[in-house]
């Protein structure tokens, strides 16, 4: 699955969630979701947070079968910016 995929599945949540503030899963070379408020792209953009991982990781945290802690504290996903747009996350993907 490529970004535009997840963005595409993600996209109806995005838009209910009431997400006011902006999150960028960064996958290096396979790409880029912005999420700013209810919007999602595939466009790089600034935002408060940045989520950098690799695209399996991103596809297993959404699936539920990564832990965000233990991928955080194991280095499997980085953070920049503000740490707690991060911890706000589960009302978009949880």
């Amino acid at each position: 699955m490529g970004v535009q995929d997840i963005a595409n599945k993600l996209k109806a949540q995005v838009e209910s969630a009431g997400f006011s503030r902006s999150v960028k899963f960064d996958t290096g070379s396979d790409g880029v979701i912005l999420i700013d408020g209810t919007s999602i792209s595939t466009t790089d953009g600034p935002a408060d947070c940045t989520i950098k991982l690799s695209l399996d990781d991103l596809e297993s945290l959404l699936a539920g079968e990564l832990n965000p802690t233990m991928a955080f504290m194991s280095g499997k996903l980085k953070i920049e910016g503000d740490m707690s747009i991060a911890m706000q996350l589960s009302q978009l993907i949880g």
